[in-house]
This record gives C-alpha cells, structure tokens and sequence, in this order.
C-alpha cells in the first residue's frame, strides 16, 4: 500500500513515499543517535583506575587500567588489572610496588602521581623515579610520607577522589626485604631488624623461615630450619613445596623470618602472635654456572650518585683487564641510569641493580657475590672513588694468576692508600687519576678480590673483605706490585656529600657522635658539614704521580690530547676516539696474557 504526501520542493512536484522505506528510515536514525551519544559519554567521563587485590576499610571506586584502551565495564571485571602489593617507609622516601599482569604496558614516571592523604587533607606530588623489579613490575620511588599521612598512586589524567590506598605499608628497619635460592637450593633472606653483631654467627635455634603464598593464610604457611644467621643474612632450608610449587600457587612465593618465643611487630596482613617480620622478600632463584664462567675479572660496588666518575671508573678498569661490572644502585637520583647505558652502548658489560636498601652495603655485596657467582673466576669489591694501581703496567687477572698458584687461596687483600684534595678546590676536568696526587704516607684498611666459591655459607663481610670457608686462605698482595689508589678526600663539594649517609651497616654515618676517632671518617672533622678553611691543602704527606702518569701514557689520546673519558660536544667524536684507545689497551693486555702463559 502507498501513501501520497506533497512536499514542497524545488520544483513543486509530488512524491511519493513507501511506508517500508519510512520505517527503515526511523530505524536508522534512532540507532545512529544512540551510538553517536554513548561514544561521547564514554570519551568524555571514562577514566581508568588501578584495581586493588586487597580489600580497605576505605570505600574506592576502581577501575581498570589497560594500558591506552579501556574496555566496558561487562569485560573489566573478567580481564586482569596492576595493583599495587604494598609500600615500605624509608626516612627520605616511600617505596610503592606495583604489581602488573602480562602483557600490560608499564606505566612511565610522567604516568603516576604520588598522594599522601590524612581524615581531611590531601597531597599531590610527582615520584622521583620508577624502577623495574627482578618479577616484572615496578618500583615507584615517592618523596617521604608526612607524618599521619597515608600513601597511594594515582595516574597523572585522574581526579583527586580516584586513588588506590597502598595497602600494607613497612617500616625499612623492621623487614625482610629480598631473598634469592642459592646454587645448593638454600634460601639466602635479607633482614633488617634482627640486629645481629657484625662479624659474628648467631644463634640459629632462635629463628624460622616461614614461607607462603598468602600469609593471612596461617594454616598454609610452610616452615623450615635456619642453617645460618649473621650480621643481616639468613640461610634457610628450602621447602621441596617452594622449589617445585603447586600449580594453583597464585603468584611468587614470599619468606619471612620467626623470631621464635617473641610476637614482634607484625606485618598488617599477618595473623597476630606469629612472630615473624613483616616481608616484601621474593625468591629468585639463581642459574647455576656454566663449566666455564664467562668473566675471569669482575668488580661489585654499590654507589649513590656516581654519573660524574662512573665513565673514568669503569673504562679505566676496562683497561687493566675487568670484564664484568655489578652496579648496586642506592637511591641515586642523578643521571646515573643514561651514563650506564651509554657505556652499555659502547660494549662494556654492566649491569644496574636497583637496591634502596638503606645501610645495607655487606648484605648488598652478600647479594653481588652469589649472583656474580655465574659469571665470574674472581670478583673485587671495591668503591667508585677507588682504583687499581699496577706499577708494573701488568693487567689484574696477570697479578691474580701470580698470586694464585695454589688453589687454596680463595681471597686476595689489596692495600689502600688515600688521597687528599692536592691543592685543588673544584673538581678535576680530566678525572680523579690525573687531578688527585697528594695522599696520606701510610697505607689504609685494604679491599678484597674473590673467588666466590671460596665464600664461607654464612657470607659474612666486614668492610670488603669475606669470612672464607675452611679449606680456603687469603694472601696480601705487596704494595710495590699493586695498590688501591682511594680517592676518599677530594675537593670539598665532592667530599661533603659523604655526610649524606654512609652505606656501611656498622659504620657510623659521619654527623652521629658515635665513633669519632674511628678511621672510618675524616680525622679533625667532626660532626658538621662545614668544610674547614685549608681542607684543600690536607691529608698531603706523599706526592705520588704513578697513576697519573701510567694514565696519561694508556689512556690519553695523542692527537687530541683527550682521555677517553672525557666529553665533548660531539660525543660520538669521544666515542670514536674511545674505541681506538681501548683497542690498544686491549693489544697490549693480549700480549701480557701470552707472556704469562
């Protein structure tokens, strides 16, 4: 059936309109306004949320992140989301641990905002930097909470009111905060709070390892023996459960350690009465060697804002025969991360190891050493400011060799002398070897190089030097044959950031009035951070050019009169001029090793 219908048109005409054709019309435009509208409600008012795992007395609306798409609110709820697992108080900053799903993008420092928030006030502030944890998520480094504030992230595109609550939040010095599974399947846990006594074993009867997937779960919990405990390290037995685990486990296992017969202060998530620390610690487990390690040569050292030296430290050493570096980062918060990975990019083999582990330097070169266990026939530990000095012009792994005929020896002991500022008052352009040439008559302390196997289970060691096991012995190396050139006094605006904090665990930092006499700080200084009127012209009894002078011969370029080190506005035009100069310290440190054998 038709209808007739007179519309006025041009040219005054009838048309004539079916039904049908109306309806269809209708039809269309009804769903075409419905789709057009929810596209722009939902551009307009979505915005994604981090959905929290654990349940808050605080009522949160969350939503889910994925990544740059968002899905509807029929699939979000069966699709994963990044959480955050919980968060640690350090004195100068908080730590946030996200935990993310596979597959999902990484959010970047621009992405995340840091909120700290009491009953009525609320503050915003971007974090200081994200670091990669060794499970695939991330470390949020947030400025310090303020006290009777509570922390959280949100996304830098949220509102105020759409934050998630960090959830269980640590102290840093009542902790486990990592563990690894060693090569024998023991687990070797990391503690702060047991306050054990340096250079001592403890006594194990006194503590457990405690292993779970979920520690409100106090029935599921796994216990084990302690084989050793020292200083900061515990070594458990490993659970057959937790080296094979169940496939309905629900992400990585975690340890803690029981103090037996006391409660302590519980983790929040844990049952009251247990007495066991509260822990972030998740085991990694450690590949065991190959036949032939990689790396005769290795270095370990653990650093804070070092990307001023770290080029000298490691080409220099690049040079004398190390291969292998191991990186422990403590909260530095200069351009360190780019200065690694340009020495990355030019064939140095580094590696940078995020570790905020406040006073905690003999546990992180506890750590250093059974993961360079892997790679390396020997292992030195040894600061950023410190430098192998060969008179000779022999390379290291040469001076080991000699050193090592026995295979009993399993530690090599390196005398250390110290410089002072030697006359100067701002930092040396060309480097530390070649500013830096006055230092103290007598030598200081001395520095360790390892063979990890030689390593004592309990891995005690007191400022760089290891507890060895019983069939292994150490030997001293001569200063006339090799030295530690220890740039430990420069000039003042270096010198003074040492009164930061000291890495060392039983080292008194310098402001505490604590060991004041100790060789450990600066004699005549004090406490304050003040530098005294003739600090340039101090610690100067010797005039010693060796280093300088072997520098100048192996590492300055003849045409441009540049180390390979330095600078400039073209820095591939340093990098060509690097390449060349290492590859002729690597001619001659080829010609030494055929000599000696």
């Amino acid at each position: 059936m038709k209808v007739r219908r007179k519309l006025g048109g041009g040219c005054g005409g009838d048309i004539v309109v079916s039904w049908r054709m109306f309806f269809w019309f209708v039809i269309l435009f009804v769903i075409s306004f419905v789709l057009f509208s929810t596209i722009f409600i939902f551009k307009g008012r979505f915005r994604p949320v981090v959905r929290s795992t654990i349940s808050f007395s605080t009522a949160v609306t969350t939503r889910e992140v994925l990544g740059d798409s968002v899905t509807s609110s029929s699939s979000s709820s069966s699709s994963p989301a990044v959480t955050i697992r919980e968060a640690v108080k350090l004195p100068e900053q908080t730590l946030v641990f996200l935990k993310y799903p596979h597959s999902r993008r990484l959010f970047t420092k621009d992405d995340l905002v840091c909120v700290f928030s009491d009953s009525s006030k609320l503050r915003k502030t971007y974090p200081t930097a994200v670091d990669r944890d060794k499970f695939g998520g991330q470390i949020v480094r947030c400025p310090e909470t303020p006290r009777g504030y509570g922390v959280s992230l949100t996304v830098s595109r949220w509102t105020s009111d759409e934050h998630l609550p960090a959830g269980p939040t640590h102290r840093w010095d009542w902790l486990v905060y990592d563990a690894v599974i060693d090569y024998d399947n023991s687990t070797v846990v990391f503690v702060k709070g047991l306050n054990l006594r340096p250079g001592r074993v403890a006594d194990v009867s006194r503590y457990e390892c405690v292993y779970g997937w979920d520690f409100t779960k106090h029935n599921r919990l796994i216990r084990s023996d302690v084989i050793s405990a020292a200083q900061e390290i515990v070594r458990c037995r490993t659970p057959l459960a937790v080296l094979d685990p169940p496939k309905t486990a629900h992400g990585p296992v975690k340890v803690s350690i029981r103090i037996k017969g006391g409660t302590g202060m519980l983790p929040s998530i844990a049952q009251p009465g247990t007495g066991m620390l509260p822990s972030i610690a998740q085991p990694g487990r450690i590949i065991k060697p190959p036949r032939k390690k990689p790396f005769q040569m290795c270095v370990c050292t653990m650093t804070r804002n070092a990307a001023a030296v770290l080029r000298e430290w490691v080409m220099y050493h690049a040079g004398i025969g190390v291969q292998r570096w191991f990186i422990y980062d403590n909260n530095s918060d200069d351009d360190i991360i780019a200065e690694i990975e340009n020495l990355v990019s030019r064939g140095y083999n580094i590696s940078r190891h995020f570790w905020p582990w406040i006073k905690t330097q003999e546990a992180g070169f506890s750590n250093c050493a059974i993961r360079a266990k892997r790679d390396c026939d020997w292992v030195a530990f040894i600061d950023v400011d410190e430098f192998y000095y060969i008179p000779s012009g022999e390379s290291l792994p040469s001076v080991i060799r000699n050193y090592t005929a026995s295979d009993s020896i399993g530690e090599i002991r390196t005398p250390c002398h110290s410089f002072g500022p030697s006359g100067l008052r701002s930092r040396p352009r060309e480097g530390v070897t070649t500013g830096y040439t006055c230092r103290v008559f007598l030598p200081e302390r001395h520095k360790s190089i390892i063979r990890p196997e030689a390593m004592n289970a309990t891995l005690i060691n007191v400022v760089h030097h290891f507890h060895l096991r019983d069939e292994f012995n150490f030997t001293d190396v001569d200063k006339v044959i090799m030295v530690i050139n220890h740039y430990k006094y420069q000039v003042w605006e270096v010198f003074k950031e040492k009164f930061y904090r000291r890495v060392a665990t039983y080292v008194a930092d310098w402001q505490n009035e604590e060991n004041v006499g100790s060789r450990d700080r600066a004699p005549g200084l004090g406490t304050r951070p003040v530098e005294p009127p003739d600090w340039s012209e101090r610690f100067c009894e010797v005039n010693d050019t060796g280093l300088r002078d072997q520098v100048f011969e192996m590492f300055k370029n003849t045409k441009t009169q540049r180390f390979i080190w330095e600078k400039n506005d073209d820095d591939e035009v340093s990098y060509k001029i690097g390449s060349s100069a290492q590859n002729r310290i690597a001619r001659k440190i080829r010609k030494q090793f055929h000599k000696a054998q």
